[in-house]
């Protein structure tokens, strides 16, 4: 493994900066505070390949690997932490399409959602089944050429704007061997999106209760076979994990950068607070723990290219360990501006409400330590 970049992986870097820096920081603020979903903005990602990062290049993605989308998912969400991680959703819905569906559905669903003409989303979560995924009620019975949907998915990014939803639903048992994934359309009759959720962070972008009444979805928008869903939604979720700790080294590093700016020129007791060592260590323990969490990430992102066995467990303790250690450097960021952290105008506050939930999405990081223990423990 080596720990230098290459000449293209520098490129996407300095692509996805700059587009961070021209087309998403000077704007986060106000999405925040308005609750926009900047999606013509996120169409001009997508014209630089953003939309399908790693989707084969031969149906029409960019072909990157998983590494790559790393680096540039932490220099977006330097920028946005929310329309970061709403970037990284997309991708991980057009990989699945690409990855586990045919030609057919290749043609039909791609092309949109790689310009972002359409938006996608990730449906698992339930009302009652969160942590433990394979509850999921949400059933689709087979009638002719078509399922029948009932049931509802929570926590849903982009819902009631996305027009491609990615929906694990029960076909068959009990347990993950009776899911599957269909893709549902928006104007679906039968689907449904509840009240916009008010929540901390991530307010840029539109997060609801997303429900199927008699929804009628066509067996051809079934990926796979019947039975072979929850397979698909968890190693979308690998990809997913490494997406997200990748968001969190991004915001981190935002606010690690914007301590370091305040600390060289706000004074107490006549001094730079640069200049008092109990600080100092703090700020380098801080960019200690975040550099440590880069390398957990990307060495992830690696396993999983490589097609690692243990990639999922490497997927998991980087996402715990980032997302952890993401949030505590933004909270530190925070403490170490004083009063004036706790300002909007600063900044460091959004920050930290949009780092918190990182935490709890693509597995909460408790789920992602009883991965790693039964990983290991079993081994053992």
């Amino acid at each position: 493994m080596t720990y230098e970049l290459t000449e293209d992986q520098r490129a996407f870097q300095s692509m996805a900066r700059d587009f961070a820096t021209e087309h998403l920081a000077p704007f986060a603020a106000q999405w925040d505070e308005e609750h926009f979903f900047p999606v013509a903005t996120f169409r001009k990602a997508a014209e630089l390949g953003m939309a399908g990062i790693y989707v084969r290049e031969e149906s029409g993605g960019s072909g990157l690997t998983r590494l790559d989308a790393a680096l540039i998912f932490e220099e977006l969400s330097a920028g946005c932490i929310a329309s970061a991680a709403y970037l990284s959703i997309h991708n991980m819905v057009a990989w699945m399409i690409d990855r586990f569906g045919n030609d057919d559905q290749r043609t039909r669903f791609l092309p949109s959602l790689l310009s972002m003409e359409k938006l996608a989303s990730y449906c698992l979560t339930e009302p009652g089944s969160g942590s433990d995924a394979a509850a999921l009620r949400t059933r689709a019975v087979r009638d002719g050429d078509h399922y029948v949907l009932n049931g509802a998915k929570a926590f849903i990014s982009g819902a009631g704007v996305s027009e491609v939803y990615a929906v694990m639903v029960r076909t068959g048992g009990d347990g993950p061997g009776g899911i599957s994934t269909v893709l549902v359309e928006k104007g679906t009759p039968g689907l449904s999106f509840g009240k916009p959720e008010k929540k901390m962070g991530w307010n840029s972008q539109p997060t609801a209760v997303v429900t199927f009444e008699d929804c009628r979805v066509p067996v051809a928008n079934r990926l796979g076979e019947e039975g072979e869903g929850f397979k698909f939604a968890m190693k979308g979720l690998d990809g997913g994990r490494i997406n997200i700790a990748s968001c969190s080294l991004g915001g981190a590093r935002a606010a690690l950068t914007a301590a370091k700016e305040h600390m060289s020129v706000r004074k107490q007791f006549g001094k730079e607070l640069a200049s008092f060592q109990a600080l100092q260590f703090r700020f380098a323990d801080m960019a200690t723990e975040l550099e440590a969490a880069r390398l957990m990430v990307h060495r992830a992102a690696h396993s999983l290219d490589r097609g690692d066995p243990d990639a999922t467990l490497h997927c998991a303790m980087a996402k715990r360990f980032a997302t952890d250690a993401g949030f505590e450097v933004a909270n530190q960021a925070l403490q170490l501006h004083g009063g004036y952290g706790y300002i909007k105008e600063y900044g460091v506050e959004r920050i930290v409400r949009d780092l918190r939930v990182h935490q709890i999405l693509e597995g909460t990081n408790e789920v992602m330590r009883l991965i790693t223990a039964r990983k290991l423990l079993k081994e053992g």
